[in-house]
């Protein structure tokens, strides 16, 4: 059967003529998000926090993921460690662009990330690389028990030029947030080794005052010198549509997953 080319018809759309980086089409498109995973716990590992301490810090905190599995659906991020502050370090003295940092760092995380899935693959947990994230990661959950992954976002020699210096701004942090916010999380879990967060830094100040909940837009008012959390998860956190919110969890004492999982009041929640 022959078509006429004179009836071809084309399908309309509300873009189909328009700049999509104009301001008035964008604020057009705000509209609600529908979440993905909206049961799923996205818990972030530090790697200089948790992962370069070694069994005693590490295995305590994977038995209790394990042991709340059956109740939290959980997946698992892992930072960088000092292996990355190494490779920043030399590729800095070489000049390499921000792009190329992040490359570096990346694999050190990929490395712990792969160390965790192997203390977890009798739990039926499984490592899932970034591209697997998006396509497997909702089988996964529904055929394993959980999911463990690279924490540092794969943005590689596309990542964003940081405002100060060339250190890549995309963290572990970030990169679990965004996790989070994609799949319409329950929680947003960063596991450090400090109890949250403080107007000061407590290693030095001991009148610093602990903060357990605050608003991200007067975090930033606060201008505060240091942060446990990277800079960047802040700015996230003032656009976000479903994840509104991280919590800073010492995870090197026991029980604190478990009651931040329970939803406890234990260290500092940042909310948009």
């Amino acid at each position: 059967m022959k078509v006429n080319q004179t009836e071809a018809q084309h399908v309309d759309s509300r873009f189909m003529r328009e700049s999509l980086v104009d301001k008035k089409l964008l604020a057009g498109t705000e509209s609600p998000v529908r979440a993905i995973l909206p049961n799923l716990n996205v818990i972030q590992i530090g790697g200089l926090s948790i992962m370069d301490r070694g069994r005693t810090a590490l295995l305590p905190l994977l038995d209790e993921i394990v042991a709340n599995q059956a109740q939290h659906q959980q997946v698992v991020g892992v930072g960088s460690g000092i292996r990355s502050r190494h490779i920043l370090s030399v590729g800095l003295d070489l000049g390499l662009p921000t792009g190329a940092l992040a490359t570096l760092t990346a694999k050190d995380s990929a490395q712990n990330a792969y160390i965790v899935s192997c203390l977890l693959a009798q739990h039926g947990f499984v490592y899932l690389e970034a591209p697997f994230i998006v396509q497997l990661l909702p089988a996964m959950l529904a055929a394993a028990r959980g999911a463990v992954f690279n924490g540092i976002p794969p943005y590689a020699l596309w990542e964003h030029p940081p405002a100060v210096g060339k250190i890549p701004p995309h963290g572990s942090d970030a990169g679990s947030y965004l996790i989070g916010e994609v799949f319409g999380a329950r929680s947003v879990i960063l596991l450090k080794d400090v109890d949250g967060l403080y107007d000061a830094d407590p290693k030095s100040n001991p009148n610093a005052k602990f903060i357990p909940h605050i608003g991200v837009e007067e975090l930033l008012r606060m201008q505060l010198p240091t942060l446990p959390i990277e800079p960047v998860v802040l700015q996230l956190l003032l656009r976000a549509k479903l994840a509104r919110s991280v919590r800073i969890v010492n995870g090197l004492v026991p029980g604190n997953l478990t009651r931040a999982l329970a939803g406890e009041p234990v260290g500092t929640v940042i909310h948009a």
